[in-house]
């Protein structure tokens, strides 16, 4: 059992992957309350899924009294992060990247309180200090402080080099650290939270601080989350779950951690909701139909705390019409859609969004995926007829309601 309150949480919950020193953090903890940073950059417009292990964690860490930094990388946003990638990120500009930064505050929003408390979380942006330094004052400031060799030794590194990894990126880890001495100067930051694919970035952070200032700091990392196919949740690998909801629907949201798979359950009320242990372990033991029970639950306790209780409530309500139990189906995902007079199945499909292309739609609509009112579509050169309420169901588990204006 550890010796502080918070990581034994954080521990019999499954967060912690590594630490830099966990029983020095063990007696920071217990001798105060300290102030933790979990960066990201602003790569997309909302948070996913596969980012929300660091946060859930950062969210206990707050419920025990200590304060978050939740850093937008400005800076490091421009660069790209090699870090588990085997491409260069592509660049962004600054119109992207205020938009992207906004929707970060939204979805840290979600999960954090944020204000002037003394555990009240603030959101900073390492661009409003980098962007100080000219190259001459950053190389002056700190270039003798990373030697190549130690640099060379870093994973995220040695994977890209095969690739054709740019000078820019090589200097992503630098700046990373830099962040870390700059919140510990500034907001007396001793932490760092990140994901596994973090770890020798965050690394690099503490020694800077330890050659700099002569202190320690410390590293927690988080395992990375896996979807069934054992392939990274990230927008990267396609099959991300977005936290706001201008990207995916509350509904679509409670349908992800509805349709866990049965051997994720488990590790999934750890991670994505606040239940007692003691009530997870009982869910966990649950076998057959009745597991189902458990998803339901999984998926209306980590909704509330993305969307709030109503909106968990209504993707229930929405899913039990869908699937039998009668609730009210104007809970469940819709968009609103102009239509003069009947209209090709495929112009409909791709109009109203459930598809990007036309190829897509016919794909589908061949392989037979796709109902109109509860009918099956088997001939893609059909036509749909504008009524009040237009039901579109693609796949087993995917919705939509289209009002027709």
């Amino acid at each position: 059992m550890m010796k502080n309150d918070l990581l034994h949480e954080l521990s019999v919950r499954g967060f912690i992957n590594q630490c830099s020193n966990i029983d020095g953090l063990c007696a920071a903890l217990n001798d105060g309350k300290i102030t933790a940073y979990l960066g990201s950059d602003p790569t997309a417009d909302s948070l996913h899924v596969g980012h929300l292990v660091p946060v859930m964690m950062m969210r206990w860490l707050q419920k025990f009294g200590h304060k978050p930094l939740m850093l937008v990388g400005g800076a490091t946003g421009r660069i790209g992060d090699p870090s588990g990638r085997d491409t260069g990120r592509p660049m962004m500009d600054e119109e992207t990247l205020a938009k992207n930064i906004a929707g970060l505050k939204k979805s840290y929003s979600k999960f954090l309180h944020f204000g002037d408390g003394a555990s009240d979380a603030i959101i900073v942006d390492n661009y409003d200090w980098m962007r100080g330094y000219s190259h001459i004052d950053f190389l002056a400031q700190f270039g003798a402080d990373f030697t190549v060799p130690r640099m060379l030794s870093m994973e995220s590194v040695k994977r890209r080099l095969e690739n054709g990894m740019t000078f820019l990126e090589f200097n992503y880890m630098t700046f990373q650290a830099v962040d870390f001495l700059t919140l510990y100067n500034k907001y007396g930051c001793r932490l760092q939270l990140c994901g596994a694919d973090q770890w020798g970035n965050a690394i690099m952070g503490i020694e800077l601080i330890r050659k700099k200032l002569s202190q320690e700091a410390f590293v927690l990392s988080t395992a990375l989350i896996t979807d069934a196919a054992g392939n990274k949740i990230g927008k990267s690998a396609g099959n991300a779950v977005w936290v706001n909801e201008d990207k995916l629907s509350p509904y679509d949201y409670w349908q992800y951690f509805r349709n866990t798979p049965d051997e994720l359950v488990e590790k999934f009320l750890k991670i994505f909701t606040e239940l007692p242990i003691n009530e997870i372990e009982k869910l966990a033991a649950l076998r057959g139909a009745e597991l189902n029970d458990a998803k339901k639950i999984l998926a209306n306790a980590a909704t509330t705390i993305a969307h709030g209780a109503d909106a968990a409530k209504s993707a229930e309500d929405a899913a039990a019409a869908l699937f039998g139990g009668g609730a009210n189906s104007e809970n469940m995902p819709s968009t609103q859609f102009e239509m003069s007079g009947p209209m090709g199945v495929l112009d409909f499909l791709v109009g109203i969004g459930m598809f990007d292309s036309k190829s897509d739609a016919r794909r589908m609509v061949d392989q037979g995926g796709i109902q109109i009112n509860g009918e099956r579509v088997v001939d893609w050169r059909g036509t749909v007829v504008p009524q009040p309420e237009i039901m579109v169901q693609r796949g087993k588990k995917t919705f939509l309601r289209v009002v027709v204006k």
